[in-house]
């Protein structure tokens, strides 16, 4: 039976107002183990006068002239720092592209904004969090942000903001958009919610056919969802040669085989220093840097290394590898530039059922990856490098020595997967200047 237009508008609205009054009846009931957590956790407070409406910060290097407070600006929402990597080159473009409008860039963690200020500090008008999702913070951050478009990077559905953007006729684009088969399940099971989210979207561009295919089963309309590759296959390098070199210098890194293990969880350093342990042996020139995913899991990390007996330095001292065989990450928005030392990378976030990490972080630099099984974040790009010998999966530590330990003593298998790394960015380009070419057209 067809429903007449009036009538599904009428039920949005009555799924809005529920969502609405959910949202505050859950925060009443939640609110002691929220208070608790704002407490002993200073993450989930950072940041909560910006998120309830309040309060937006503008972190521009330069203050704001009077006029450019007059100008709409481009709004880029990125949850957290994958986010942020993934839409740096589309954010650095869109300022150059559409210099009559201010960008402003949101993220939901503190990390997500550390990174965000890091990489944007002398681009971005405004960098600040993303509301809370209810009317009176989603209104306020509105207001202020004054944009005259949204794009939201990957997969963010807030289900009030997006009603509120579509309500006040701003274009509302979804980019480098994928949703993993875990999470098509869940959203399919509330296909009668998420149906009336997505269709607030003015266009939804995704990654691969699979992730517009899902999308599109879960509600969206198809004719407004287009694929558009991944924004990720469109990164440069953030570090020139002379960049590298003056890096390589004060890492004293020199003729020092280097192994990377980037983003890495719980069980993940435990696995990687038992890894180096093992090659250490063999290849006494073999040095380790590890790159907690978390900043608050470096002191846990620390203990773990320094029970090793290896010398052990800190990124944030200064350490370099004359006087150290490990060095701790311990700063944030460095380790897309630390790869560039590195002569191989160990991506993390795939021994721990997370799904994994951005690999191109890595192979930009021509350094060969070597991951777990659990990828699924990053299946598309992963079955992409697999295929062209850029990137290994292994299954577990034995494997994983064993494909490190070749990759840094076979010379030619090392220099073919660096090459490999090379040529898929030469390949897949194509993303960045799609997705700027779709916005443009709502500007």
């Amino acid at each position: 039976m067809l429903i007449h237009p009036s009538y599904r508008c009428l039920w949005s609205k009555k799924l809005y107002i529920f969502y609405n009054i959910a949202v505050i009846f859950l925060s009443i009931l939640f609110s002691p183990v929220i208070f608790i957590a704002f407490l002993i956790k200073p993450k989930f407070r950072a940041g909560f006068w910006e998120k309830i409406g309040f309060r937006f910060s503008r972190r521009s290097t330069d203050p704001l002239r009077n006029d450019s407070e007059q100008k709409q600006s481009i709004w880029f929402h990125a949850v957290s720092v994958g986010e942020v990597n993934a839409i740096e080159a589309l954010v650095k473009k869109a300022k150059t592209e559409f210099p009559e409008y201010n960008i402003a860039v949101t993220t939901v963690t503190k990390t997500g904004q550390q990174v965000a200020y890091n990489k944007f500090k002398n681009i971005a008008d405004i960098i600040t969090y993303f509301p809370y999702d209810n009317k009176f913070s989603v209104d306020a951050a509105i207001n202020a942000l004054n944009p005259k478009i949204v794009v939201i990077a990957e997969t963010e559905i807030w289900p009030a903001f997006c009603h509120e953007i579509n309500k006040k006729n701003i274009p509302l684009i979804l980019v480098n958009g994928r949703i993993s088969p875990n999470s098509y399940k869940g959203y399919k099971k509330f296909r009668f919610f998420f149906e009336k989210v997505l269709r607030n979207f003015s266009l939804i561009l995704m990654q691969t056919d699979d992730d517009k295919n899902r999308i599109v089963d879960i509600g969206a309309f198809s004719e407004k969802v287009e694929v558009m590759g991944n924004l990720k296959f469109d990164i440069t390098h953030i570090m020139d040669n002379h960049e590298i070199k003056e890096l390589k210098h004060s890492l004293k890194s020199g003729d020092y085989k280097v192994l990377i293990a980037g983003s890495t969880h719980k069980g993940e350093d435990e696995l990687i220093i038992n890894t180096y342990k093992r090659l250490k042996i063999e290849i006494n020139d073999l040095k380790l840097i590890i790159a907690p995913r978390h900043p608050e899991r470096n002191d846990q990390v620390l203990k773990l290394i320094c029970a090793t007996g290896f010398k052990i330095g800190l990124r944030s001292k200064n350490s370099h590898f004359k006087n150290t065989d490990i060095i701790l990450l311990d700063t944030m928005g460095e380790l897309s530039k630390l790869y560039s030392v590195a002569k191989v990378a160990f991506i993390g976030g795939s021994f721990s059922g997370t799904g994994g990490h951005n690999p191109l972080e890595a192979a930009i630099y021509g350094v060969p990856v070597v991951s777990g099984a659990d990828v699924f974040n990053f299946k598309d790009i992963y079955k992409f490098m697999t295929a062209n010998q850029a990137a290994f999966i292994v299954n577990d530590e034995d494997q994983l020595s064993i494909k490190i330990r070749e990759l840094i003593k076979n010379k030619e298998k090392h220099s073919d997967a660096s090459a490999a790394c090379l040529n898929i960015f030469e390949e897949n380009k194509g993303a960045l200047d799609f997705a700027i070419k779709k916005i443009k057209n709502y500007l």
